[in-house]
């Protein structure tokens, strides 16, 4: 057998495998599910929608192309891409995945970077949001605001770290320097023009632009959702077959290498497949220190779980952007990651005045009033279904205006 047939033999098993498994465990994989499409329903479609519609008007009236211009003598000598990279790396961090990777599509599509620069940028820009690391990881697990800082810090610092790695992926690749951003017209003026530009290529009347960036962000959510629902079911069948189990045992000798509580492996295992599953077992774990548990939720926060890889990959399918950097990125980022909460903890645990003191007491007591963090969060929590149905309204009604003319 070659090499061809064997991966399709290897596919088709899984496959079958996991349609047995669904027949076996029907609730449980139904339960699973739920839990999945509560987080979609609830907290991701609602806080990334805005985002993604917000990026598709900015790109198709030339805001990134003048950003792009501004950005140029910092992104090209630091991170090897164009100016443009630096829009995508600040929308990333601030929605979360996998924005990064959208936009850094997007802009290919457009052919403002070069498949090369899109590479090396896509590895450095998906990140999680400050929502996620604060309002669901570090309140909602942890019961500490606190711990959302050394995370964040150990997460975005170890990005920025990949991203001066990753400058180096295809050095010797020609730079392909866009007219509108090389050295000779890095002025405001010439900004403009780069923004001006952009704009009077693009004839489409602010309605369509409106239409077009609606139905692309909730068609994007839509696949985004579906990923997380397989995955949270396939993560629920592993353990129920105890493949998990199997797995942890290796894992185990890495965590005794590390001098870490053994029974860190199982949540390891789930957070290598869905982060928010993951950091939520990892908090629950009391035989490991708190200091065991926030390296170990920054090392698989940064990995960001098969589930976001999967949903990067598929965006990066409609494009020439190669997975594997990515893949190998995330790998980099994991660790480095890991490291600098490790080196962080000991100078902000005394900065902060001690990560232990606020683990006993629940962040959402009645007595103690809400950070503005925990606010947002429970505000989405609240809202954030209406949001989803109102918009997924508006994208049945589009669908509906775009078909009816076709149809006649």
């Amino acid at each position: 057998m070659n090499g061809s047939k064997i991966k399709t033999f290897i596919f088709a098993s899984i496959i079958t495998f996991f349609t047995i498994s669904l027949i076996i465990y029907p609730q449980a994989a139904l339960e699973a599910s739920l839990r999945g499409l509560k987080m979609w329903w609830e907290v991701v479609f609602p806080s990334l929608l805005p985002f993604f519609i917000v990026s598709e008007l900015l790109i198709g009236f030339g805001v990134v192309a003048f950003i792009g211009v501004l950005f140029e003598p910092l992104m090209r000598p630091i991170f090897k891409v164009p100016g443009v990279g630096g829009f995508v790396l600040a929308m990333g961090m601030a929605s979360g995945y996998p924005s990064g990777a959208k936009l850094t599509a997007r802009l290919r599509q457009e052919k403002q970077i070069s498949a090369i620069e899109a590479e090396r940028l896509v590895s450095f820009t998906n990140s999680s949001n400050p929502l996620f690391i604060f309002g669901a990881i570090a309140v909602g697990f942890f019961h500490n605001p606190k711990i959302g800082i050394l995370l964040a810090l150990a997460h975005y610092l170890g990005n920025i770290t990949v991203g001066v790695i990753m400058r180096f992926h295809e050095y010797s690749h020609p730079v392909d320097e866009n007219k509108n951003n090389s050295s000779k017209k890095l002025t405001i003026r010439h900004a403009f023009n780069a923004l001006h530009e952009t704009r009077a290529k693009n004839s489409k009347p602010l309605g369509k632009m409106l239409g077009d960036a609606v139905s692309s962000s909730v068609q994007t959510l839509l696949m985004i959702g579906g990923f997380i629902i397989i995955f949270s079911v396939l993560n629920n069948i592993l353990a129920l077959v105890q493949i998990t189990d199997i797995i942890a045992t290796f894992v185990t000798i890495f965590l005794v290498l590390l001098s870490f509580s053994t029974d860190l492996s199982i949540p390891l295992i789930s957070g290598f497949f869905e982060i928010t599953l993951g950091a939520k077992l990892t908090s629950e774990v009391t035989t490991a220190s708190l200091k065991e548990q926030v390296i170990l939720t920054s090392f698989f926060l940064a990995f960001c779980g098969l589930s976001v890889h999967a949903q990067v990959a598929s965006i990066l399918a409609e494009t020439d952007i190669r997975f594997k950097p990515f893949f190998f990125a995330r790998i980099i980022h994991a660790f480095i990651a890991g490291i600098y909460a490790y080196l962080l903890w000991s100078p902000l645990n005394e900065k902060l005045g001690g990560f232990e003191e606020e683990g006993d007491s629940p962040v959402f007591a009645p007595l103690k009033d809400l950070t503005w963090i925990e606010k947002v969060y429970e505000t989405i929590t609240i809202y954030g279904p209406f949001i989803t149905l109102l918009f997924l309204w508006i994208y049945t009604w589009i669908l509906y205006r775009n078909w009816r003319p076709n149809m006649k």
